[in-house]
């Protein structure tokens, strides 16, 4: 795959998304400007701490290519669930609609992505595109339900974004992500849903 511009999903909408068992191969569902690894679209946490520019962006370790050459292409598992948020006041469930999910593979690059923006609320470098060959991708229903068919046994983190605004207490809509682990072995189906209180 050539070098491409990466720019990390947050949700591209499409209308009445319907899952197909067979559609969700390692980047085959999604086009590389779906995806911005580069963290510009911001958490309400992230957006307290970053600042314009890469020169200014954490910088990112070097791509661990031995990692991701040994890391299984194809495989028989399942990771199902619902994303969504929950208002902190409410207890309201705000769905993630026709909104884009990915897996990405749990790695000491990923691990640094997790730690220090996620958790850390920290803005980072663009990652290296290679990257890009080792998402695999599906998208939510209206209802926030989302598979993921086909997956290598390993470890992954979940990683999805809901928009949310007025129904979340905010002036202006948010997108808010949410990253969490998950592990596959086999054939296993793991029922895991992606959600976090609104800040």
């Amino acid at each position: 795959m050539s070098f491409m511009t990466m720019s990390l999903f947050t949700g591209c909408v499409q209308p009445d998304i319907h899952i197909n068992k067979n559609k969700n191969f390692w980047g085959d569902l999604t086009n590389a400007d779906d995806v911005n690894m580069s963290d510009d679209n911001l958490t309400e946490s992230e957006m307290m701490i970053s600042e314009d520019g890469e020169e200014n962006k954490m910088e990112r370790i070097a791509f661990p290519e031995s990692e991701y050459y040994r890391l299984a292409r194809t495989g028989k598992g399942t990771v199902k669930g619902t994303i969504y948020v929950k208002d902190a006041y409410n207890d309201k469930r705000v769905l993630g609609a026709s909104t884009r999910l990915y897996l990405n593979p749990i790695t000491s690059y990923s691990e640094q992505w997790y730690q220090e923006s996620y958790l850390g609320g920290y803005q980072m470098q663009a990652a290296d595109p290679r990257l890009f060959n080792y998402l695999k991708f599906t998208a939510s229903d209206k209802n926030g339900k989302f598979a993921f068919y086909g997956v290598p046994s390993g470890s992954y983190y979940l990683i999805g974004t809901v928009k949310c605004g007025e129904e979340c207490g905010y002036d202006s809509v948010k997108n808010i992500r949410i990253a969490t682990k998950v592990s596959v072995r086999g054939n296993q189906i793991v029922e895991k849903d992606l959600t976090r209180m609104t800040e």
